[in-house]
C-alpha cells in the first residue's frame, strides 16, 4: 500500500482570511494526504488592528528584508514532506515581514531544501514584486517553485485601498451602504476549492512540471498589464523611502518618526491625486509597448525567476 502524501502548509495570517483560503484550496486534500499546518509567529506580534504610525513605520524593514523575528518553528526542519506550500500575503509590495524571517531562517531553508513548493496568496491587487522576492528565497533555499495561486480583492483600485485602510485601522472589514466588503470577496473564497483537483492529481503523478499551466486555465493568476507598470512606479519609491527613513534608525526610533510622517502624507497623495494622472502616462505605454507588457504578463503568471 502506498504511503500517503504529506504537505505542510506555513502561513501567516494576522485576520484570517487567509487561512480561510487555505483550508478552501488545501483542506478537499485531507482524504488523501496528510498535512501539517505551521503558523508562523513572530516573537513581537503585530497588533491588528494596526495603529497608523505603526504601520507606516513598518515599511523600511519590510521592503529591505529585515524582518521581525518569527519564533521557532513546531515542525522538526529535517521532517519529510512531498509539498510545501506557502501561504503568505505582500506587505508593502514585499513578503510579510513573517514570511520573509521564515524564507531567511535556517529551518525554514532546511525545510524547504529539494522541496516543491506552491505559493499561496490573499491581497488587496499588488502581488508582483513581493513573489520575485519569494522566487529569489525559494531558490536559494533550493525549493522548487511548482504553483502560484493568488486570490485578490476585485474591487476598483482605489475602493479596495480604501476598504482595506478601514479594516486595517479599524477591524471594519464588513460592507456598508456604499462600500463592499474589505479583502478577496466570499465568492472568490469559496471557489477557490477548485484549485485542489490538479493537487491532487501532481501528487500521486508527481508531474510537477503539469501544474501551473493547469491551475492558470483555472484562472490562478489573472492580471492586466496596468498592474505591472502601478508596481514598478511603487516598488521604486518604497526602496528610496525605506533607505531614506531607515538612514535614522531603526523600528519605531522616535529620530525617524517624522520622516515616516513625511511618507504616510506624501503617500496618500500619491495614492489619491497623482495616480490618476499617473494612469493617463502609462496610456503611452499601453498603446505602444504591448508587446513587452503581455510578455511580462505571462512572465509573472508563471513560476520562474528571470
Amino acid at each position: 500500500m502506498n504511503e500517503r502524501p504529506k504537505i505542510l502548509v506555513i502561513y501567516y495570517t494576522q485576520t484570517g482570511q487567509l487561512k480561510r483560503i487555505v483550508d478552501t484550496v488545501i483542506g478537499p486534500l485531507q482524504d488523501m494526504a496528510d498535512i501539517v499546518y505551521e503558523e508562523l509567529k513572530p516573537v513581537q506580534p503585530f497588533v491588528f488592528p494596526w495603529k497608523k504610525q505603526t504601520f507606516y513605520d513598518t515599511m523600511p524593514e519590510t521592503v529591505l528584508g529585515k524582518p521581525r523575528a518569527i519564533q521557532a518553528l513546531n515542525v522538526d526542519p529535517n521532517a519529510h514532506f512531498d509539498l510545501v506550500v506557502l501561504a503568505y500575503q505582500p506587505w508593502f509590495l514585499s513578503p510579510s515581514q513573517p514570511t520573509a524571517a521564515f524564507l531567511q531562517s535556517e529551518q525554514g531553508k532546511s525545510l524547504l531544501n529539494g522541496k516543491p513548493v506552491i505559493t499561496l496568496m490573499g491581497c488587496r491587487n499588488m502581488w508582483l514584486s513581493a513573489q520575485e522576492t519569494v522566487k529569489g528565497y525559494l531558490q536559494a533555499a533550493g525549493a522548487h517553485l511548482v504553483g502560484n495561486i493568488v486570490l485578490v480583492d476585485k474591487s476598483p483600485n482605489l475602493i479596495a485601498l480604501i476598504t482595506v485602510l478601514r479594516w486595517q485601522f479599524k477591524g471594519k472589514k464588513e460592507a456598508t451602504s456604499l462600500l463592499p466588503p474589505a479583502g478577496v470577496q466570499e465568492v472568490d473564497i469559496v471557489e477557490s476549492a477548485r484549485f485542489a483537483n490538479p493537487i491532487r492529481k501532481v501528487l500521486t503523478t508527481r508531474s510537477w512540471d503539469a501544474l501551473q499551466p493547469e491551475l492558470i486555465d483555472l484562472k490562478a493568476v489573472e492580471l492586466l498589464a496596468p498592474l505591472i507598470l502601478l508596481e514598478d512606479r511603487g516598488i521604486r519609491a518604497f526602496r528610496y523611502w525605506s533607505k531614506f527613513i531607515s538612514a535614522k534608525g531603526g523600528p519605531g526610533a522616535p529620530e525617524r518618526q517624522g520622516r515616516v510622517s513625511m511618507y504616510r502624507g506624501l503617500l496618500l497623495i500619491g495614492i489619491f491625486v497623482l495616480s490618476p494622472i499617473a494612469k493617463v502616462s502609462s496610456l503611452f505605454k499601453l498603446t505602444f509597448k504591448k508587446k513587452e507588457l503581455a510578455e511580462r504578463v505571462n512572465y509573472y503568471k508563471g513560476i520562474h525567476l528571470s
